[in-house]
C-alpha cells in the first residue's frame, strides 16, 4: 500500500472523513469507553449468548463476531431502524474487513488434516478470505466496494485508510470497517499464542454528509502512512515533533521517535487484551473515539508494527 501524507489529507479540496459509529464484540467490554481502562473484565458482551440467533447459523466464528460488531456500529451511527434494517445509501456503502487468520485458515487446516472430504458443504463459503466482508454486506444489503485486508499487524489501520480513500475518491458514500480475529486452535498455532476473541467495527462517512443527517462524529482521520519502520511511517504521515499528541496507541517497545514518548498518555491495547492481530487497528480507532468523547485534548496517534514485523503503519485522528 502506498503511503498517504497528512498534508494531503488536510487539503481543503479533499472531503473530510469522520468516524460516526463504533461497535464492539469483545468479551467483558460493554462500550468503547472501557478501552481506556481499566477494563471491567465482566459484564458487557458475552459470546456465549451474543453469538446466537437465526441470522448467525452456519457461519464461522469470525463472521459471527464481525456481524455483531457491525450491528452495534451501524446502530451507533444511526444508520439502522427499529428492525435493524439499513437506512443509508446501500448502493454506495462499502465494507472493508481486516483479518489475518479469520476463518479461511481453519478450512485449510481441515484440508491438510482430513482432505477435502473433511469439509462440510455448509462451510464452503468459509474457504474464501473475503467471507466475513461478504456476510456483512449480505446482512445489510450493502452493494458498494467489498474487500478484505490480510497483511499482518498493520491491517486494521490499513483497512481504515482504504475505506477513507474509497470515500474521498467517490467510490463510496460510507464504509463499514471491521477488524476481527477469533479464538481457535488455528489462530493459536499461527500466532504462537492464544489470540483474543475480538471484533470491532467503525462506520466512516464524509463529515459534511454526517452533519447533514445530524450524526455526531466521534473522530476524524487526518493522517496515515505505511512504511518499512515506525520512524519512516511517521515521517511519511507528516507527524511533526511539535504536533500535539494527547494519546498514543501502540507498543511502547517500538517507541523510538521522541514525539511518541512525549505523548500525554500511552495505551498498549495488546498488553491489556492479548494478541489482536487484524482487530488491532480498528480497536485503536475505537479507543481514539473514546478519548475524544471523554473531552480529552490533543490528537490521537495509533501505531502498529515495528522491528518484529515487516512494516509499520500510523494513523492520526483528530477531534
Amino acid at each position: 500500500m502506498s503511503t498517504t501524507s497528512t498534508a494531503h489529507m488536510r487539503n481543503p479540496n479533499v472531503r473530510e472523513v469522520a468516524v460516526t459509529g463504533i461497535g464492539l464484540a469483545l468479551h467483558g467490554v460493554a462500550t468503547y469507553g472501557d478501552l481506556l481502562g481499566p477494563l471491567p473484565g465482566e459484564g458487557g458482551f458475552d459470546p456465549a449468548t451474543g453469538l446466537r440467533g437465526r441470522e448467525l447459523r452456519h457461519k464461522d466464528r469470525a463472521s459471527r463476531l464481525a456481524l455483531r460488531a457491525a450491528e452495534f456500529a451501524l446502530h451507533d451511527a444511526g444508520l439502522t431502524d427499529a428492525d435493524a434494517t439499513f437506512t443509508g445509501v446501500a448502493d454506495a456503502t462499502a465494507v472493508v474487513v481486516s483479518t489475518n487468520v479469520g476463518s479461511v485458515c481453519a478450512a485449510t487446516d481441515t484440508i491438510a488434516r482430513e482432505g477435502v472430504r473433511g469439509l462440510s458443504p455448509l462451510g464452503l463459503p468459509q474457504t474464501s478470505s473475503n467471507v466475513i466482508a461478504g456476510w456483512v454486506a449480505i446482512r445489510y444489503g450493502l452493494r458498494g466496494p467489498n474487500l478484505t485486508v490480510c497483511n499482518g499487524v498493520t491491517s486494521g489501520l490499513d483497512a481504515l485508510a482504504w475505506a477513507r480513500n474509497l470515500i474521498v475518491a467517490g467510490r463510496a458514500e460510507a464504509a463499514v470497517v471491521a477488524g476481527v480475529e477469533p479464538v481457535n486452535d488455528v489462530t493459536a498455532k499461527l500466532l504462537g499464542e492464544q489470540s483474543t476473541d475480538a471484533a470491532v467495527a467503525a462506520v466512516l462517512e464524509p463529515a459534511d454528509a454526517a452533519a447533514c443527517r445530524g450524526a455526531r462524529p466521534r473522530a476524524t482521520i487526518t493522517g496515515y502512512a505505511r512504511a518499512r519502520d515506525l520512524a519512516a511511517a511517521l515521517t511519511c504521515a507528516g507527524v511533526a515533533e511539535e504536533e500535539s499528541v494527547g494519546l498514543w496507541l501502540g507498543d511502547e517497545a517500538g517507541a523510538g521517535p521522541g514525539q511518541l514518548l512525549a505523548a500525554t498518555r500511552r495505551i498498549d491495547l495488546e498488553a491489556q487484551l492479548g494478541p489482536l492481530s487484524g482487530a488491532l487497528g480498528v480497536l485503536q480507532c475505537a479507543a481514539a473515539a473514546a478519548h475524544f468523547e471523554g473531552g480529552a485534548t490533543g490528537n490521537v496517534l495509533a501505531a502498529a508494527g515495528g522491528p518484529r514485523h515487516d512494516a509499520a503503519a500510523v494513523l492520526l485522528l483528530t477531534p
